[in-house]
């Protein structure tokens, strides 16, 4: 059976979800979707805490599927704008555990985790595939891809 390791770059998921189709990500048909058939080595979710109930329930939901959830402190800095990507995490991660599986899952629109994928197929040899909002993913990173998985239709919530 396929091993798999899950990262989830949760910040970007949720706004491209939002931006382009109004909806939420449904993070148990993500699961289900990216482990169907296979065995799961590692499964990650990053995430920026800004301390609410309604946040804490979320990450136990996330955490209730399967994953572990990583935070990292949302920061507001003094001229309004804020910070709290974890791209430098994620992709520690993804050189640390990429040994540890035949593919990576990669949840991320970002065009900086292409390099990553590169990087992961050429060290690693192991297939990468990108779960990403069609319209807000960025080309460099869908043809980095091994894969790329469009996030719409049943891989949302609620209804369009």
């Amino acid at each position: 059976m396929q091993t798999v390791l899950i990262l989830l770059d949760v910040q970007n998921l949720y706004y491209t979800s939002r931006q382009a189709h109004r909806r939420n990500v449904d993070y148990n048909a993500l699961w289900a979707r990216a482990t169907k058939g296979r065995q799961v080595s590692r499964a990650i979710a990053y995430a920026v805490d800004r301390g609410d109930e309604k946040q804490r329930q979320f990450q136990n939901i996330l955490r209730a599927i399967g994953f572990e959830v990583k935070l990292k402190p949302f920061i507001q800095r003094a001229d309004g704008s804020a910070k709290g990507d974890w791209d430098v995490g994620i992709t520690l991660d993804a050189i640390e555990h990429a040994g540890e599986a035949d593919l990576v899952v990669l949840a991320s629109g970002d065009g900086d985790f292409a390099l990553l994928v590169d990087k992961l197929h050429d060290k690693f040899g192991v297939e990468v595939e990108v779960f990403g909002v069609p319209a807000l993913t960025a080309d460099a990173l869908i043809r980095s891809a091994s894969r790329f998985i469009p996030i719409e239709g049943g891989l949302l919530l609620g209804q369009a």
